[in-house]
C-alpha cells in the first residue's frame, strides 16, 4: 500500500506543473535551429535567469533529499556544505575564473583545457566528466524512483522509466534554453514547496527551543556532546566528538577547499549556466547572484531532516520518521556491527507525507519532483554538450555539418538518459545519496581543481604535466579509497576493495581525505612534470592565464551590481551565519 493517499487536488497540482514544464520546451522548440542553440543557448540570457539556473542545476534530488538525509544524520553541521563548502568557491569562480571561461569563448570546460593545455588533457577531462554526470543523473533518478515507490506505490523499475521519460521530453524539445528556464521555475517550486514543511515541522517539535532539546537528547544517546546536532562547529577538534566524524582540518581542507572549489569552479554542469549569460559582467555576476539564496537553503532542506531526527528520538531504530533500509527478504538491513541501517534518504519524504495535508501534499510532492527534474536535466544537458563537442566532434567525426551535430546532441541526450538509468541502481548501495555524490566528486573534481588552479595561475604548467597530474590524482583517489573503509561498512563499493589499512569514523571523513589525497597528488605530479617539460609561449596563453590577461572592466552603472561589491556582501553574510550557528 502506498504511504500517501493523494486526492484530486494533489494530482491537479502535479499535472499543471508537468504541463508548464513541457509547454516551455514546446514553446522553445522552433528556436533550436543549430547545435549552438540546442547545446549552449547562444550566450543570450540575463544574469538573474542564469543565476537562478546556476543554483537550481545543483538543486537536484541529491540536494533536497540528500541534504535532508544529511540533516537527519549529522544535524546542523550539514550546513558546512553551504557556508564552507559552497559560498567561498562560488565567489571565487565569479570573480577570478569566469573571465577565463567566458573570455576564451570556449563552449565547455574541457574545451578550455584544450586551449590552455592540449588535446589529451581535454579528452581525459571530457571522459571523466561525462562519467560523473551519468552517475549524478543516476542518483537523481534513483531518488525519484524511491520517492514514487514510497508515495504512490509504483515499483522502482516503473518509476525510473517514467521519470526518465519526463526529463527526456522537455530537453529534446528545447535543449539547454528549455532546461535553464525550467530550472528557474523549479527553483521557485522548491522554495514554495519546502518553506511550509520547515514551518510546520518547527511548530510540531515546539519551535527552535523544542528542536534543540530533542536533538540534545539524541546527541547524548549517540555519545556526542549535547549541542552536536545544533551547533555547526562544536566538537570539530576531534573526529570522535561531532556527528560528521571528521576533524576541522579534514572538513576545511577536504570539503571547504578541495571538493568545494573542485565542484563549483570546474564542473561544467554549473559553469555552463554562467557561460550562457549575455555578457562578461553578467557571467561573473551569475554565481554571486546564486550565492544569496544558496546560503539560506539550509533552512529549507537541512532543517526538515533535523526535525525528522527530533521526531524519531523516542522511537526505536527505524521506527520513526527515519525508516530502516530493508534487505531482500523485507527484514531490516544490519551493518557490520549488527545495528539497523537507517534509510536517511526517506527523512524528507516521510516528513512530507506525515505533516502535509492534502493539497499542500501535492505541492510538496511537486517540489520534490521539480528537484529531481532540475538535477537530472542539468546533468543531461552538460553531458550532451561535452559528448558532442569534446568527444564526438573532436575524435569521431570532424568537419560534419552543423545539422549533424544538432542531431548528435539530441542522440546524446537519449544516450545520457539511458546510461543514467543504469547508474540509478548503483546509487541504491548507499544509505545517503549525498555521501555517494561526494565520493564521485572526490575522484573526478578534486584532481581537476589542482589542474585548473595551476593552469590559470601558473603559466609554467604544461600539457604533459596537467595530463600526468590528472591521471595520477584519479589513481591516487582509487588507491586511497580501496585501502580504507568507514566504520561499520563492509569492503566493496564503499571502499576496502584492495585491503583495509585504515578505518575512518564516517563515510564523509573517508571521502574528504580521498579528495585531499587526489588533489595533493595531482598538484605535486603536475608541478614536477611541468618543470621537466617545455611550456607554451606567453603569446599563446594570453586570455588563458591570470598574469597574462587584462582585468575585466565592469560595465554596470550602479555600484551595487558590480561583482566585487556583490562578493564582499555575500562573504560577510556567510561569515555571520557561521558565527550565529557556531
Amino acid at each position: 500500500m502506498p504511504v500517501a493517499q493523494l486526492t484530486a487536488i494533489d494530482y491537479v497540482t502535479m499535472a499543471v506543473y508537468f504541463a508548464v514544464v513541457l509547454g516551455i520546451g514546446w514553446a522553445l522548440r522552433r528556436r533550436m535551429r543549430t547545435s549552438t542553440d540546442f547545446l549552449v543557448s547562444g550566450r543570450s540570457l540575463p544574469p538573474w535567469v542564469t543565476g537562478l539556473a546556476f543554483l537550481s542545476a545543483n538543486l537536484g534530488a541529491q540536494e533536497v533529499i540528500g541534504m535532508g538525509a544529511s540533516g537527519a544524520k549529522y544535524g546542523i553541521a550539514t550546513s558546512h556544505f553551504y557556508w564552507v563548502g559552497a559560498i567561498p568557491a562560488m565567489v571565487f569562480v565569479g570573480i577570478f575564473m569566469m573571465p577565463f571561461y567566458y573570455g576564451s569563448r570556449a563552449r565547455s570546460v574541457p574545451e578550455y583545457l584544450k586551449l590552455r593545455f592540449d588535446e589529451k588533457t581535454r579528452t581525459l577531462n571530457a571522459i571523466s566528466f561525462a562519467a560523473m554526470t551519468v552517475f549524478s543523473s543516476g542518483v537523481s533518478m534513483y531518488a525519484m524512483g524511491k520517492l514514487l515507490n514510497l508515495l504512490l506505490g509504483w515499483n522502482f523499475d516503473t518509476s525510473v522509466i517514467v521519470s526518465a521519460a519526463i526529463v527526456l521530453a522537455y530537453v529534446l524539445l528545447g535543449g539547454l534554453t528549455s532546461a535553464i528556464y525550467n530550472e528557474v521555475l523549479q527553483f521557485f517550486m522548491i522554495v514554495f514547496g519546502f518553506a511550509p514543511l520547515a514551518w510546520i515541522g518547527l511548530r510540531t517539535v515546539g519551535g527552535w527551543d523544542g528542536l534543540t532539546a530533542k536533538l540534545s537528547a539524541a546527541a547524548v544517546t549517540q555519545g556526542l556532546p549535547a549541542g552536536s546536532y545544533t551547533h555547526a562547529w562544536q566538537g570539530m577538534g576531534s573526529a570522535a566528538t561531532n556527528p560528521i566524524g571528521v576533524e576541522w582540518f579534514g572538513l576545511v581542507m577536504g570539503l571547504g577547499f578541495v571538493l568545494s572549489f573542485g565542484y563549483w569552479c570546474t564542473d561544467f554542469l554549473v559553469v555552463q549556466r554562467a557561460m550562457a549569460a549575455d555578457s562578461m559582467t553578467a557571467a561573473r555576476r551569475t554565481p554571486l547572484i546564486a550565492a544569496v539564496p544558496k546560503m539560506l537553503f539550509p533552512f529549507l532542506v537541512i532543517l526538515p531532516g533535523m526535525i525528522a531526527l527530533a521526531l524519531s528520538v523516542s522511537t526505536g531504530p527505524g521506527q520513526g520518521m527515519i525508516p530502516a533500509k530493508l534487505a531482500a527478504d523485507g527484514a531490516p538491513l544490519l551493518n557490520a556491527a549488527g545495528r539497523v541501517v537507517l534509510d536517511y534518504d526517506m527523512a524528507t519524504p516521510m516528513m512530507l507525507v506525515s505533516l502535509f495535508p492534502n493539497g499542500l501534499l501535492g505541492l510538496g510532492l511537486t517540489a520534490l519532483i521539480a528537484s529531481f527534474m532540475s538535477g537530472m536535466a542539468g546533468n543531461v544537458t552538460a553531458f550532451n554538450t561535452v559528448w558532442t563537442y569534446d568527444i564526438y566532434q573532436t575524435h569521431i567525426r570532424r568537419g560534419a555539418s552543423d545539422a549533424h551535430y544538432l542531431w548528435m546532441g539530441r542522440a546524446a541526450t537519449v544516450g545520457g538518459i539511458a546510461l543514467s538509468v543504469a547508474a540509478a541502481y548503483v546509487a541504491g548501495a548507499f544509505n545517503n545519496i549525498m555521501d555517494f555524490l561526494q565520493l564521485v566528486f572526490a575522484f573526478v573534481n578534486a584532481p581537476l581543481f589542482a589542474t585548473f588552479a595551476l593552469g590559470m595561475f601558473w603559466r609554467r604548467s604544461t600539457g604533459h604535466g596537467a595530463f600526468s597530474g590528472l591521471v595520477s590524482g584519479i589513481a591516487a583517489a582509487a588507491l586511497h579509497h580501496g585501502l580504507t573503509l568507514a566504520a561499520g561498512s563492509v569492503p566493496g563499493v564503499k571502499g576496502g576493495y584492495f585491503a583495509v589499512l585504515a578505518t575512518y569514523p564516517s563515510e564523509l571523513a573517508q571521502t574528504f581525505w580521498t579528495a585531499i589525497v587526489a588533489f595533493s597528488t595531482c598538484l605535486a605530479v603536475t608541478i614536477v612534470v611541468s618543470l621537466f617539460t617545455r611550456p607554451r609561449p606567453d603569446e599563446e596563453l594570453r586570455g588563458l592565464v591570470y598574469s597574462l590577461t587584462a582585468r575585466p572592466v565592469d560595465k554596470t552603472k550602479r555600484w551595487i551590481e558590480r561583482p566585487a561589491v556583490l562578493a564582499i556582501g555575500v562573504l560577510a553574510m556567510t561569515l555571520l551565519l557561521n558565527l550565529i550557528f557556531a
